[in-house]
């Protein structure tokens, strides 16, 4: 099927490169791809194309990937030669997911049908830059996807539409991202063939109550504290799989990374321990006491290694009961 409405699209990973590729398969012409520039990435650190960028090199769709798009910012000359490009690319709509780059105004107001914005959770609910990993944090039940009519605000913009989705208790933000990302993609689709024949899209204000902000991930959120409770650390290791991954550090200094773990019941001889003190360690796991109750690590990576099962994992590195390992402001 082929359509004439015609997109151009704003995004820059993986999560955008599912949308933009179901809107081209859909068969919407997409004359213009915006992307963030090439970054270093990988041991060698050298540039790396954006997943959007590759799709839409390997597509031949035209792209532009300028470092700014606000003339008052640090690259004025760079952003007024894409606000430029942009008005002399004939086009209806822009779809953005997860570009990275504000949009000011001046931007927002080029399209006909102005700006739409896949976003992944159920604003007003996580507005903001990480809004999978904060729903996994927070221990949340349901996310989604919301379509969102974009303003100059932060995620502030009206509602075109909602889908939901359960957080499984075995979800991390790399499972539930691939979820999210195919139910927003095939959530653009639907929302571009109804605008294409309509006319227009209903959207409705978000409440004014409910709304919390998903701060970007960093790095330094990776130690775990082992004074808090076992249940929220294993939330943590959850929702930061794939980045930054947990980090338990041994007393020596060696930073070991936890890719899976489960909260387990404190058993009254381990109830004492003192939190972060290793309680057993068998093929499988490695308890470990918390704040409140203990957490059992069932998948490890030292330094320079790969994430391997616990039973591989000591195979290779010894670990007993009785060590410690240390706070997280220490790590």
């Amino acid at each position: 099927m082929t359509h004439t409405l015609r997109v151009v699209f704003a995004g820059t990973p993986e999560f955008a490169a599912v949308a933009l590729a179901a809107i081209h398969e859909a068969g919407f012409p997409v004359p213009l791809v915006l992307t963030q520039p090439d970054r270093p990435a990988g041991r060698g650190m050298k540039l790396q194309a954006s997943a959007v960028k590759r799709y839409a090199l390997e597509h031949g769709l035209e792209v532009a990937q300028p470092p700014s798009l606000r003339r008052a910012g640090k690259f004025p000359g760079e952003a007024a030669a894409a606000v430029d490009r942009l008005r002399a690319t004939p086009h209806d709509v822009m779809v953005v997911a997860a570009y990275g780059l504000l949009l000011p105004q001046e931007v927002l107001d080029i399209p006909p049908h102005g700006c739409i914005n896949i976003h992944a959770s159920l604003l007003p609910r996580w507005r903001g830059a990480a809004p999978i990993h904060r729903a996994l944090e927070a221990g949340d039940t349901e996310s989604g996807i919301t379509l969102m009519q974009m303003d100059a605000g932060l995620d502030t913009g009206a509602m075109i539409e909602v889908a939901r989705t359960q957080i499984d208790p075995s979800d991390t933000t790399a499972t539930l991202h691939d979820k999210l990302a195919a139910q927003g993609a095939e959530l653009i689709v639907r929302a571009l063939t109804t605008l294409e024949r309509t006319g227009a899209l209903t959207a409705t204000p978000q409440p004014a109550d409910g709304m919390t902000y998903a701060e970007k991930i960093g790095k330094h959120e990776a130690a775990l504290d082992w004074r808090a409770p076992a249940a929220s650390l294993a939330r943590q290791v959850r929702a930061f799989d794939p980045f930054p991954g947990g980090v338990a550090t041994l007393e020596d200094g060696t930073a070991l990374k936890v890719w899976a773990a489960q909260a387990v019941d404190a058993a009254a001889s381990s109830a004492q321990a003192k939190p972060g003190t290793i309680v057993s360690v068998s093929a499988e796991g490695v308890v470990v006491a918390c704040g409140q109750g203990l957490l059992r690590l069932t998948q490890l990576q030292k330094p320079g290694g790969k994430r391997l099962p616990v039973r591989e994992f000591l195979a290779g590195t010894t670990l007993e009961a009785g060590q410690r390992l240390r706070m997280a402001e220490a790590a």
